[in-house]
């Protein structure tokens, strides 16, 4: 798959040459789990072809809550979880066949412990998550249903062609008719 579906701005180039000169290449079919929510977190991984959603589950409803997406030339990771092996607070779940570059905790924490730079690397990956959870938890809190499917729409241009309505609908926590009736407004140009 060629097509990139993020807008993201952070460049790690140095972490993407670590997964491919360090990490193991592996190939996961459409359901395939790369975490399990409960179990220790065991990886980071750069993703070379395909996407991966984060899926939490409801405690009094049991339902499938999508929180979070990683697609090509991005990482999927549970961090930092997986740097120190507690226990996933998210299942990752392959949404299509995707090929990684995968590599461990302990990998990531040796790479981060060789210099001034790779300790500095590791601060902006903290950063870069904390900025992309607190864009959300905003978003999630100041912006309508239509506002956010725009947001997503914008900033992963072509999802809408790999993710089931329902998923859309639970990550902009909405309802599943809720976006059907916001892409009937934009399809016949209503506001």
């Amino acid at each position: 798959m060629e097509q990139r579906f993020s807008n993201n701005s952070l460049d790690l180039e140095t972490l993407r040459d670590f997964c491919k000169r360090e990490g193991e290449a592996v190939v996961y079919r459409k359901g395939d789990q790369l975490e399990r929510e409960g179990d220790p977190a065991r990886w980071l991984a750069y993703v070379e072809s395909g996407c991966f959603k984060y899926v939490n589950y409801g405690i009094s409803d049991e339902r499938a809550h999508i929180t979070w997406f990683s697609f090509e030339g991005e990482y999927v990771v549970d961090y930092p979880t997986f740097l120190y092996g507690y226990p996933s607070q998210t299942t990752i779940e392959a949404m299509m066949p995707s090929r990684v570059l995968r590599v461990t905790g302990q990998q990531l924490e040796q790479y981060f412990d060789q210099s001034k730079e790779t300790m500095k690397l590791r601060a902006i990956i903290a950063e870069h998550i904390l900025f992309q959870f607190r864009s959300r938890y905003i978003d999630l809190h100041c912006t309508t249903a239509r506002e956010r499917y725009e947001l997503l729409m914008k900033r992963c241009p072509g999802i809408v062609e790999h993710l089931d309505l329902q998923d859309i609908a639970s990550f902009l926590n909405v309802t599943p008719k809720t976006i059907s009736k916001i892409r009937k407004e934009i399809t016949f140009g209503k506001k």
